[in-house]
């Protein structure tokens, strides 16, 4: 497979994603178990943003002194594209992981270490499955055919369960956890184990965080297509997506409160996806430019969540 990661750019992304999650563990733990607010979520969030478009500006100018103009611009824009792609698809993790500290009951103060961890776990998950998804385009280019098919459908799946709440009582790995697991009912602080009389039980912290790093790669299934679209090279789809998940502890604390406002957001989502599916679909025939799926992803975004504030969901305006 075609990469522009050298292993002096592989070296700098490991690099600088340990050094980043090494400052945000230490300033996690220092600052204890807490309800993060909305203005410490804020400035986290802004702060992912930032180290993302650092590194996208340092690619370019690598690759401008390496590779030339014309190679350092179609990479940006890739990155650039692929990023906002997965940083929007991500949106929808959020309202799902909302969904789950209710269900669970998750105190506020430990809503940060269960984000953190099934995040962690999520990033190695994705990372295998991008590998993977590479190699098999690499060898196969019909199945560029298979992912567009599957976004196209999974767009329309969306659009239809926009607004409706998943079902977790029956989701599979939970039931299987309850069935095989021993399980205790109430939560032990940090903890996600526990010995009682010599036998290991499981707080409800490590169910939580067990289904967070599922649902997470459950999601990678559609958007990870979705970024191969936009680029084929694994350095760029590893890396955008990296930088996406990075910032969503901190993206979900910013949203959490707002997920009401933003009711028409999925639907924006469910038309990205079968935007990019139709793009993999006549990718022979003729190849949508970067900047412009970039321009039509922001312009579906910003639709809908812009509708979203003048139009108020259906229970609010009855």
């Amino acid at each position: 497979m075609q990469t522009i990661g050298s292993p002096l750019l592989w070296g700098m992304f490991a690099v600088l994603v340990i050094v980043a999650l090494k400052v945000d563990l230490v300033l996690m733990r220092h600052g204890g178990p807490h309800k993060v607010s909305v203005r410490e979520a804020a400035w986290w969030s802004m702060g992912w943003v930032v180290l993302a478009l650092l590194f996208n500006a340092g690619l370019w100018a690598y690759l401008h002194a390496t590779a030339g103009a014309e190679v350092a611009g179609r990479v940006g824009l890739e990155f650039l594209t692929g990023y906002l792609v997965e940083k929007s698809l991500a949106v929808d993790n959020i309202f799902v992981f909302l969904t789950l500290f209710t269900y669970f009951a998750v105190p506020e103060e430990q809503r940060q270490r269960a984000l953190v961890i099934g995040v962690l776990g999520a990033i190695v998950l994705r990372a295998i499955m991008i590998f993977i998804g590479a190699a098999l385009l690499a060898r196969f280019h019909w199945m560029l055919y298979v992912f567009g098919i599957f976004l196209l459908v999974t767009g329309i799946k969306m659009w239809i369960a926009a607004g409706q709440e998943p079902d977790l009582a029956r989701n599979p790995v939970l039931r299987w956890m309850r069935g095989h697991l021993p399980l205790i009912q109430r939560y032990q602080g940090n903890a996600l184990t526990v010995v009682r009389q010599g036998r290991r039980f499981y707080t409800p912290l490590f169910v939580v965080i067990v289904m967070i790093a599922i649902t997470d790669v459950i999601f990678a299934v559609d958007s990870i297509p979705a970024i191969f679209a936009i680029t084929a090279d694994p350095f760029i789809v590893l890396t955008s997506n990296v930088f996406a998940v990075l910032g969503l502890r901190a993206m979900f604390f910013l949203l959490a409160g707002m997920a009401d406002r933003f009711h028409l957001l999925p639907y924006g989502l469910a038309l990205v996806l079968a935007f990019i599916g139709t793009k993999m679909l006549i990718v022979d025939v003729f190849k949508i430019p970067v900047l412009v799926s970039l321009g039509v992803v922001a312009a579906i975004l910003a639709a809908t969540m812009l509708l979203s504030l003048a139009l108020p969901p259906r229970e609010d305006a009855d």
